[in-house]
């Protein structure tokens, strides 16, 4: 997704390109394209100059959606998971660590949807440093 966004301006961008920058396998991203593309997160075209593109800006994306779509939760364990009847343990009400787990989740899931993939190519582009996102 980064790849595409600092490249956005080149229109759609073939798998083996990106694969070969990122030093990535192309059956691996095989794997992921079709998850972001059915969540319409991509654009694409089939063809000689074929392949994929953002659908939207690089500032509409959050890491924290685009490892949503890829990874599923980000919980930190499964009685988190958005479908809580589903996934709540039998000892949910007297567990003493689910509030550190919660806690740990909301955590996780603020910091991750505060960071775009405009912000890290900014954050890429300007005076390199030893900073990390807080």
């Amino acid at each position: 997704m980064l790849d595409l966004a600092e490249r956005r301006q080149d229109g759609f961008i073939a798998l083996k390109d990106i694969a070969e920058r990122q030093g990535i396998s192309k059956k691996y991203l095989e794997q992921i394209v079709p998850l972001l593309n059915k969540s319409g997160a991509l654009r694409t075209t089939r063809g000689y100059q074929g392949g994929y593109m953002l659908a939207k800006a690089p500032s509409r994306y959050t890491v924290g959606d685009i490892l949503r779509i890829t990874e599923g939760s980000l919980a930190p364990v499964s009685c988190l998971d958005d479908d809580d009847e589903v996934n709540m343990c039998d000892r949910a009400e007297d567990c003493m660590t689910l509030p550190v787990w919660s806690g740990l989740y909301k955590v996780i899931e603020e910091y991750l949807d505060s960071i775009t993939l405009q912000d890290i190519i900014d954050k890429n582009n300007s005076v390199q440093s030893d900073e990390y996102y807080i």
